[in-house]
């Protein structure tokens, strides 16, 4: 035991070292992007193991994601620790209610829902509300922030309120909507996977004994991601300590970007509060990016407002000296698809695989673009969050022979006989030259890959135990490598990392989104969605932006406020400033003149986006007409029924707060208010100004 605590300690860095190494009881690890967070976590399990103060049957480390959790599984595994649980919340809750059930409610358990739309269509129908598709994945989501959040649909009208939310539609409409889809789902026995941390907590919270026997099975817990923990997640792990406090914790609160979902990281920050004994450890040392990539993602993050102490945390470049992280400004997006295109090929001629390069936007609309321009170069590439890997027809074949197979396993190195198994299938020795063929091509080398992935851990492994890993996978949704350019979401890029990365479509209105102006909040957390972008790469990191959204139209576009600073002063796209670009005619705020704002009341000059979007200091006294306040809610809520869009698609909050403060008497008053731009203003200006001046029908 102690020559394999010894192995495992080998290698870490002091501050690795002191949080693998602390005491069993409350831990607080701040571990910043790319510190090593994971080999941190699965060594300190470890530890905990070889050391005697658990045993590994009775630690359960808990992630937010299917990856990560088979990512600590297949980690645990390589130490020779089999019996330790690596598992979502949701799958931890269901695999425990599971077996509580029968004491707990006493009858058969209930299914998962499996329809959940339908359920919140037909609610949606007994509530008038609208039942569009949209619409009704709009509402289930609102439905899921709520339950995550533990509101219930009496409370949900005050919440949203005071969570400043911008629901789908009126907040009583949303909660009978709410009220009616449990009512529904209870009514055919079923439970949606809110409902599974729900029960669990119930369970351990109600019932004694279960909490007595569940407790007496898992003693030790340690949570990965903490800062995106939800109050209804932290109501279950409440559940599963009781009074314990055999607790790790893993976060970054500058990597907080699911708030829209009920996440928060006050769980982390005031970790030390509940447990004033904790050992809290930083991680700073950056082993992803090169120094030029740590650099850029400090200035991106030190630019945040009101950064928490628990939150500054200023990474340290462990790697090599590499290239200088690049920005490009183009015409129109197909320009820079185009470019980025060309990027990725230089790249890969260079040898670095196409695997290990990715396409970053901020939503997945933007996809489109960069698909037609890597497909024009019959450059392979992958749309993360689309087809499941192991959904493919050709996977579900190669599974299907290689489980037949198992009876009677050809002999050989395992993954030699993977191959000849998946020959049949399509897997011939070159590759084709493009199309469905070269992805059903690559699907089946993924496989081969896997198998030989396998037996560098585990020698021994054969077929079957080849087979039971491709079915843990495709439970979990782990899939193997496949050559290819990731192309994703922002969001989706979380916890993932490339060679070569490309963050596109940095625009105001996009990065930040739209809607999170007039929000500080809002804004602060699109600015930790691009640090969470920056950090992804390890080597090449490309910025770039268009200033106009189709080919040839008309520039009026700016690069994100969130660049200001980071580009060096001698770049082209320094020293050009917007205003004095060649494009059509419009409105001078949309050309990006006068940039200097003044209030309006004192004439200072004005700092910060509320500031600027109502024309005064902060602390000069609101001037709000709450008359047309009202009235303009009231147009902007039925205007939005009638678009069947969010009401912050019309407006924002803060830009109506804008026009019943300033009371703006002409179109050209109008939209001089930030956020008020020229498609706003053709489509809602003349009823805007109708409302302003009384005339409205």
């Amino acid at each position: 035991m102690a020559g394999a605590d010894s192995t495992l300690l080998s290698g870490l860095d002091p501050d690795q070292l002191a949080a693998v190494t602390a005491p069993r009881g409350p831990v607080c690890v701040l571990a910043g992007a790319g510190t090593g967070k994971t080999r941190t976590i699965v060594s300190r399990i470890g530890h905990l193991i070889h050391s005697g103060h658990v045993s590994a049957g009775q630690v359960l480390a808990v992630t937010f994601t299917s990856r990560a959790a088979g990512e600590m599984r297949t980690r645990l595994r390589g130490l020779d620790i089999h019996a330790a649980q690596a598992r979502t919340f949701h799958s931890a809750a269901l695999r425990q209610l599971r077996y509580f059930w029968p004491r707990v409610v006493g009858d058969a358990p209930w299914d998962l829902v499996d329809a959940k739309l339908r359920l919140v269509g037909q609610a949606a129908h007994r509530a008038h509300a609208s039942t569009e598709r949209d619409a009704l994945r709009d509402l289930a989501t609102e439905i899921e922030w709520a339950k995550s959040s533990l509101i219930t649909p009496a409370d949900y009208p005050a919440a949203a309120e005071h969570a400043r939310r911008d629901p789908p539609a009126a907040a009583e409409l949303v909660a009978k909507v709410y009220a009616g889809y449990e009512a529904l789902k209870n009514e055919a026995r079923q439970l949606d996977f809110d409902d599974l941390l729900l029960h669990t907590a119930a369970a351990l919270e109600e019932h004694a004994e279960v909490a007595e026997e569940f407790r007496e099975r898992y003693r030790c817990f340690v949570v990965d991601e903490y800062q995106d923990v939800t109050p209804l997640q932290q109501r279950v792990l409440d559940a599963w300590l009781g009074r314990r406090d055999d607790l790790t914790v893993v976060g970054d609160a500058n990597q907080t970007i699911y708030s829209f979902a009920g996440a928060s990281p006050r769980p982390l920050l005031e970790f030390t509060r509940r447990f004033p004994e904790a050992v809290v450890v930083r991680l700073e040392r950056d082993y992803r990016s090169t120094p030029e990539v740590v650099t850029l993602a400090n200035q991106v993050i030190s630019a945040a407002r009101d950064r928490p102490a628990g939150s500054r945390l200023r990474l340290v470049g462990q790697r090599p000296k590499g290239p200088d992280p690049r920005f490009a400004e183009h015409a129109d997006e197909p320009a820079e698809a185009a470019a980025v295109a060309a990027r990725v090929h230089e790249l890969h001629e260079a040898g670095t695989p196409l695997s290990e390069i990715a396409v970053l936007f901020r939503i997945n609309a933007q996809s489109e673009a960069y698909e037609q321009a890597l497909a024009e170069l019959d450059i392979p590439y992958l749309v993360r969050g689309g087809e499941r890997f192991f959904a493919r027809q050709e996977v579900r074949q190669a599974m299907a022979a290689l489980r037949t197979a198992c009876g009677n396993p050809p002999d050989g190195e395992l993954p030699g006989a993977v191959r000849e198994l998946l020959k049949p299938l399509g897997l011939v020795d070159e590759p084709p030259s493009g199309g469905s063929a070269r992805e059903k091509w690559e699907s089946l080398l993924a496989l081969v890959e896997l198998a030989e992935e396998l037996t560098s851990t585990v020698p021994e492994a054969d077929l079957p135990r080849y087979v039971a890993e491709l079915e843990q996978r495709a439970q979990a949704q782990h899939p193997p490598t496949v050559e290819g350019v990731t192309l994703a979401s922002l969001h989706a890029a979380k916890g993932l990392e490339w060679d070569a990365v490309f963050l596109v479509g940095l625009v105001d209105g996009t990065m930040p989104i739209q809607h999170a102006d007039g929000d500080d909040a809002a804004i602060e957390e699109e600015r930790r969605l691009l640090y969470v972008g920056v950090t992804r790469a390890r080597e090449h990191l490309s910025l770039s932006w268009s200033l106009s959204r189709t080919e040839g139209g008309a520039r009026y576009r700016r690069r994100s406020r969130f660049l200001y600073g980071l580009i060096p002063e001698d770049h082209p796209a320094a020293r050009v400033p917007l205003a004095r670009r060649a494009e059509p005619a419009r409105p001078a705020m949309a050309r990006g003149m006068n940039p200097v704002r003044y209030c309006r009341i004192c004439g200072d000059k004005l700092v910060g986006t509320m500031p600027v979007k109502l024309g005064r200091c902060q602390n000069c006294p609101s001037d709000v007409d709450q008359g047309l306040l009202d009235r303009l809610r009231e147009w902007r809520q039925e205007r939005s029924r009638g678009l069947r869009v969010p009401a912050y698609v019309i407006f924002t909050d803060a830009t109506l707060q804008a026009i019943a403060e300033q009371r703006p008497a002409d179109r050209a008053a109008l939209v001089a208010i930030p956020g008020i731009g020229a498609a706003k203003l053709n489509n809602f200006g003349a009823e805007v100004l109708a409302l302003i001046s009384g005339d409205q029908a």
